[in-house]
């Protein structure tokens, strides 16, 4: 097993908690996690990459063991999560790095390709989406809210936060569900439980459709930077389809596309074949 840590650090008053491994002198790739979960998603990867890597994985505000603020105080959108994470970046002194973003983390590691691509050296994107062919039918009751933001469309959306929903998650698409652990899921549906968490991520939820005004842009920085690029997904993702990992080679015509046999969560079952993946694109 690699060498991990795992700190907390001061983020401009906000206590960000982060697991790292690997030499600092290697090429560092920052892990950022998605909805529901923590930098725990990353358990099974990072020891797979520290020989090879520098891996950093933060907690997201309102997530994990980071900080989570009440509402009045912290506005919970993709541009706060972005700045707080690039803050992050800067703080604990990381120059240049690639980007490793799934769900929730492809807007917020995307936004800050945008406004600092010098820093970024590749990214892996696993189920992380940036096209709209990408959004599957499952994205129906958000979009609802979306253009409509009341709160009978908003008390809809707590179908996806109870355990149940989360569980299936991480079990849909997957065709033994008895190689997924159960850590995952039974320790987001308890973050998930933490007073307060349901209306942040129903304020994410509403947010999200900012994400997707940004993919014009996202695509033109791909277009004009053309980024390392390895887009490795789930295929069987109620969320996020094959098209959108295939969409990326329409602006990175470089990239590497993989559709593997799993769910969303492809980390949970295809751990090591994803760290293959990396590290056959990136040394």
């Amino acid at each position: 097993m690699a060498h991990q840590t795992f700190r907390t650090v001061d983020v401009d008053g906000l206590d960000i908690f982060y697991r790292e491994a690997g030499d600092a002198a290697r090429p560092t790739l920052l892990l950022l996690h998605g909805f529901p979960t923590g930098s725990y998603m990353f358990r099974d990867l990072i020891p797979l990459l520290a020989d090879r890597f520098h891996l950093v994985a933060p907690d997201l505000p309102g997530f994990g063991l980071s900080a989570m603020p009440p509402r009045a105080q912290f506005s919970y959108t993709f541009d706060n999560l972005a700045r707080v994470v690039s803050r992050f970046t800067e703080v604990i002194g990381l120059q240049r790095f690639g980007l490793y973003i799934f769900d929730y983390g492809a807007p917020t590691g995307l936004r800050m390709a945008l406004r600092h691509p010098e820093r970024i050296t590749g990214i892996v994107s696993q189920n992380g989406n940036a096209y709209e062919e990408g959004l599957s039918d499952g994205w129906d009751p958000i979009a609802r809210y979306w253009r409509d933001p009341n709160d009978a469309n908003r008390q809809a959306l707590r179908t996806f936060l109870t355990p149940d929903a989360i569980r299936w998650q991480y079990e849909h698409g997957v065709h033994d569900i008895a190689t997924v652990s159960p850590d995952g899921y039974t320790l987001d549906a308890a973050f998930m439980a933490r007073p307060g968490a349901d209306e942040i991520q129903l304020d994410l939820m509403l947010d999200y459709a900012g994400n997707v005004a940004l993919y014009p842009d996202f695509q033109n920085y791909f277009r004009v930077h053309r980024p390392p690029f390895l887009a490795i997904w789930g295929r069987n993702d109620p969320f996020f389809l094959p098209p959108g990992a295939e969409a990326y080679r329409r602006d990175l015509p470089d990239a590497t596309v993989r559709l593997l046999d799993t769910g969303h969560f492809a980390l949970e079952t295809h751990a090591e074949t994803i760290a293959r993946a990396i590290g056959d694109k990136f040394t």
